[in-house]
């Protein structure tokens, strides 16, 4: 056995044997620093199938060159490209990707984007405002988890460009700012992490904080929290959790001028105070919302300098964001961080798996509109008499009323319709005629999901609140609006059935009512009475120019418009209203 002395010996020869084996540190090579390619898209709104009009299929360049932009078949071919050679590059959209207007992907359900949005590596979104545009559970369970929800291939659940039924997102949906009302806890995923080779980027995801009182998203039973106070408060969690690059990917935004990449002086919008404020643990800010294109560099509250980028809308351009992160402290190298946008233009090959996709929307579309909703027994027109009624204008009113009566919560008293809006969109869009169409499956009397899609409409909720009888004496008179010139505007509004009004256009504007001659079910109107009202969300906002509505209670969320109306078809033939709910005082009867 050897010696005590012999063993120290022994194990020191070996630990001067595996020192002298390493270089002296100041020799040892700094590790590779690890790229990270970020490209994201935004506001595509599910504009798969490349569009011919200027405001959608075009962009202009710094030099004023138009440019022929979008589409899914050119937009998965750029993202292809532009990953090309990259070792590591993530995918990601910053939100309001569907409860857009292109009719082959409204009609089935938003689900044509999804599908887009898997089969190009979509790796997470945020949340946007039009994401809330039908409900929680809609984006949540359907959207998300791919649960059904009525009759499956007619309103949900439909077959893809594949063959298969619909499965959901295979991507995080998730933000850290929408909250049920009262609460603090995220309904989502506050943040995604993501690994590349041995480092980690940290993803927090915020939304516009005027999604829940938007007039399309109008959500009564959720909060939106701070865009400053959540992302601080994720980028400290991220920080304990040892990540130290991090992004915000933030549907919320500005303008910086017209170059997409460029960054003009004439900076509006609320993303720039966000920018200046956020935390300077925060390495790259990526925005949406304003449908702008912008390519800035912002200095954080510390000073470094961090890009702030916005890349348009409907799939017009790409932003990448190019990371460089040391693999020893894993942070962000901010002097070596790139940033540009990319013109989605239409020279390169289309991919034949995103044409093959717009084909098959398309090809579906066409089926869907010619689906039987409803049926009518005359012509449901929005020509309107002098009293401001029309055939459309009463029935849609009457529709408000019988979404509220199944609402729980709802069961309106009245309900009121603007058909000539003094500012905004008008919901009437065209008329239901009762002789047949061009369509072979259109039939005299008969009404087709496309021609209700066309007649009344654009997402708007249904909702029911409280009113007191003086607000709605109130709105009666704003049908008379006195303009700048000093001409008199009639901006009528439709009532329902139940409801009977007189008006005297002898009197001042804003005095032409009176509440006596006011009939809701047969009983004149009690101006100091709370009454239950069904109105779309964007009259009850005050968006479409009638003030009265303002400080309603008691907010509950109906079916949009346009699933009000199929329903209200539905039902059974459907005569149309008679003009007889409104009348000058002097009339007889």
């Amino acid at each position: 056995m050897r010696s005590f002395r012999s063993r120290i010996a022994t194990a020191a020869g070996l630990a001067l044997v595996t020192l002298a084996a390493f270089p002296p540190a100041a020799a040892v090579a700094h590790p590779r620093p690890v790229d990270v390619q970020l490209l994201s898209y935004t506001d595509f709104h599910g504009y798969i199938t490349p569009q011919s009009n200027a405001a959608d299929g075009t962009i202009k360049d710094a030099q004023g060159n138009t440019l022929v932009v979008g589409g899914a078949p050119y937009l998965a071919t750029h993202l292809k490209n532009l990953r090309a050679g990259k070792a590591h590059s993530i995918t990601f959209s910053t939100g309001d990707n569907f409860s857009g207007w292109p009719v082959e992907v409204a009609h089935h359900a938003d689900e044509p984007t999804i599908e887009f949005m898997n089969k190009v590596g979509t790796s997470f979104t945020t949340v946007g405002n039009h994401e809330l545009d039908r409900s929680l559970e809609f984006l949540r369970d359907h959207m998300g988890e791919g649960e059904c929800f009525g009759v499956v291939g007619e309103d949900s659940c439909f077959t893809d460009s594949d063959g298969h039924p619909f499965q959901g997102a295979t991507f995080t949906i998730s933000t850290a700012n929408i909250t049920r009302k009262g609460s603090t806890e995220p309904l989502f995923k506050p943040y995604v992490i993501r690994k590349f080779g041995n480092v980690r980027v940290g993803f927090i995801n915020l939304t516009t904080p005027t999604t829940v009182d938007g007039s399309t998203s109008y959500q009564p039973t959720l909060d939106n929290l701070p865009l400053v106070e959540s992302a601080n408060k994720y980028a400290a969690e991220l920080r304990h959790r040892g990540v130290r690059a991090i992004v915000v990917n933030i549907h919320e935004g500005a303008a910086a001028g017209n170059d997409f990449n460029g960054c003009g002086d004439s900076k509006a919008g609320p993303i720039w105070d966000f920018a200046r404020d956020a935390s300077p643990d925060i390495d790259a800010i990526v925005t949406g919302h304003w449908h702008a294109a912008f390519n800035c560099s912002v200095p954080d509250p510390a000073g470094n300098p961090r890009p702030v980028v916005e890349a348009s809308n409907h799939g017009r351009l790409i932003s990448e964001i190019n990371l460089r992160i040391d693999p020893r402290t894993k942070d962000v190298i901010r002097a070596a961080t790139t940033s540009v946008n990319h013109a989605v233009t239409r020279d390169v090959r289309p991919d034949p798996e995103m044409v093959e996709l717009v084909d098959h929307w398309n090809a579906k579309e066409k089926e869907t509109y010619a689906r039987q909703v409803g049926t009518i027994t005359g012509d449901v027109t929005r020509t309107r008499d002098a009293d401001g009624e029309s055939a459309l204008g009463n029935l849609v009113a009457d529709v408000a009323y019988a979404d509220s009566q199944k609402t729980q919560g709802g069961a309106a008293d009245l309900a009121m319709v603007a058909v000539a809006p003094v500012k905004g969109s008008n919901s009437l869009r065209g008329d239901l005629l009762y002789a047949k169409g061009a369509n072979p499956a259109d039939a005299d009397g008969r009404v087709l999901f496309g021609e209700a899609w066309a007649t009344w409409g654009y997402a708007n909720p249904v909702l029911t609140v409280s009113v007191k009888g003086g607000q709605i004496e109130q709105a009666l008179e704003q049908q008379w609006q006195t303009q700048a010139n000093g001409s008199v505007r009639f901006a009528p509004l439709a009532v329902s059935g139940n409801v009977r009004f007189r008006y005297d256009t002898t009197k001042p504007v804003g005095d032409r009512v009176l509440p006596e001659h006011v009939l809701i079910n047969g009983q004149p109107l009690d101006p100091a009475r709370t009454y239950r009202l069904a109105a779309l969300a964007y009259t009850l906002l005050g968006a479409d120019g009638y003030t009265a509505f303002a400080g309603h209670t008691d907010a509950v969320r109906g079916e949009r418009d346009y699933e009000a109306f199929r329903d209200f078809l539905r039902n059974g033939p459907v005569t149309p209203p008679a003009l007889d709910r409104a009348a000058p005082v002097n009339a007889a009867g």
